[in-house]
């Protein structure tokens, strides 16, 4: 029987959370403690850029606790230090970003994990190259999937992940995993439309990538479902019911609405109601970027209205169909639908999710629905809110019950105004390292030490854009 992913993801943490608990002193870190560099010797690290080691010598010259400076330094940098490789593919440049401790790149984490950096390319032509390099890559692998969740260095080569080694889907050569998730095609819309915004860079925007983007809202009209299920099923053997999906890999049933269908959430557990209305808002605002991007650098006019006209559609279902009432009376949004009036409230700590929607633009901050969802999910309304002795937060079924995400801690504090709310929130995020200097997938309510994933470089980058974040617009709390 083949090792689980999310087994062998804990055998390591567990192993190293083991030993850095030894080595830890209580509190983690006491007072007076000097905080040494977790970052890889300047040699070995896997890219520098100049812009980068500026802006953390800055911020951390206005961060008066030291331990949060350390851990700061620590994580910005970390998808750069250690999961980016240039190359060159098909004879222009390549990036290709691993997630971390899985050896893969998911078009979602590797978007998110650079994303902090891409206000400083205007300023680096080291880290344009970079982007130029994944930009073109994103489009390679949509190209090859327009399904798939995450790809191999090699395009040709033939999945090394053991736990999708006999998945029962339609895998293809350069495929690491197939799950059909449709936050994988919004994060490089929404990296790219960044990307040419800071820069004005049209470089990576080749025919490649205008294939790739039409490749993208065809594959979004196709999973609306109108005229039948379309080619994507997914099956997989395993003990785990969100591993796999139902009725022969298609899903549960659905009314086609115009919400586009999802097998499979960000943290790839299976959707129940396969109408995630996270998803679809983020696709919404992904098509919103895209249609003026694509007008301005193509001057094509049919694919930017085709893009307003499927948000317009899109936007419109999920308001008719996306919204439920708490017990007040008031509008929520809902976490997933099927369109014959079924619904869902939940959370679950990855973005997209409900907590996380106006982080990514799907939503105005002080929009009075979002207001109301966000506290709904922050609470025991959500199955998968935990509060324990060492923090409280969101998790999800991916890594179960008691296991909260310092993501949703992250994405509280990102969509907070509150002084005293961000606050409690770096709090919880400088006390559950288990001394490790990093930030990890999940921790025990009760017990940081016990934490799955030793290497998320997504988290470790989401955590250095808050603090990066807050140095500009709230620097009173960083000062003491």
């Amino acid at each position: 029987m083949s090792t689980s992913r999310r087994d062998m993801l804990k055998l390591m943490s567990f192993a190293f959370g083991a030993a850095a608990l030894g080595r830890a002193r209580p509190g983690w870190a006491a007072s007076g403690a000097r905080f040494v560099s977790k970052r890889p010797p300047v040699g070995k690290r896997k890219f520098t850029s100049a812009a980068v080691e500026q802006l953390i010598a800055r911020t951390k010259a206005r961060i008066a606790d030291p331990e949060l400076a350390w851990l700061f330094e620590n994580c910005f940098p970390n998808t750069l230090d250690t999961t980016v490789e240039l190359g060159t593919l098909r004879g222009k440049p390549d990036t290709f970003v691993v997630t971390g401790d899985i050896d893969a790149m998911w078009l979602r984490d590797s978007s998110a994990q650079v994303w902090p950096y891409v206000p400083l390319a205007a300023q680096d032509e080291d880290l344009r190259r970079l982007f130029r390099g994944l930009i073109r890559r994103q489009a390679v692998c949509i190209a090859i999937d327009p399904y798939a969740n995450a790809f191999l260095p090699d395009p040709t080569a033939k999945t090394n992940l053991d736990w999708a080694q006999h998945d029962a889907t339609d895998m293809r050569p350069g495929v690491a995993e197939r799950k059909w998730e449709i936050d994988s095609l919004c994060y490089p819309v929404r990296l790219a439309a960044a990307y040419w915004k800071a820069t004005g860079d049209r470089t990576p925007f080749d025919d490649d990538w205008r294939a790739a983007m039409r490749l993208v809202v065809a594959t979004f009209r196709e999973q609306q479902r109108k005229h039948g299920p379309g080619p994507y099923h997914f099956q997989r053997r395993s003990e785990i019911p969100t591993e796999s999906q139902f009725l022969g890999g298609y899903g549960n049933p659905t009314q086609p609405v115009g919400l586009i269908h999802s097998m499979f959430r960000p943290s790839d557990d299976a959707c129940l109601y396969p109408l995630f209305i996270p998803g679809n808002l983020f696709a919404v605002y992904a098509l919103r970027e895209l249609g003026p991007m694509t007008l301005a650098l193509f001057d094509d006019k049919p694919f930017a209205e085709e893009c307003k006209a499927l948000a317009d559609e899109v936007e419109h279902a999920a308001e008719t169909h996306g919204v439920m009432r708490d017990e007040h009376g008031d509008e929520v949004w809902a976490y997933e639908v099927d369109g014959y009036g079924n619904q869902l409230f939940m959370d679950d700590a990855n973005a997209p999710g409900l907590l996380s929607l106006a982080y990514l633009g799907c939503c105005p901050l002080d929009d009075a629905r979002y207001r109301r969802t966000r506290a709904r999910v922050w609470s025991t309304h959500n199955p998968y809110f935990f509060a324990g002795k060492a923090a409280e937060g969101i998790g999800g079924p991916h890594e179960g019950l008691r296991m909260i995400w310092p993501m949703s801690i992250m994405m509280r504090a990102f969509t907070s105004r509150d002084d005293a709310e961000i606050r409690q929130c770096l709090h919880w995020l400088k006390t559950t390292h288990a001394g490790t200097g990093f930030m990890h997938e999940a921790f025990d309510q009760d017990d940081p030490a016990h934490f799955t994933r030793v290497w998320f470089a997504w988290a470790n980058t989401l955590f250095g854009e808050l603090i990066a974040g807050l140095a500009e617009r709230k620097p009173a709390l960083l000062h003491g």
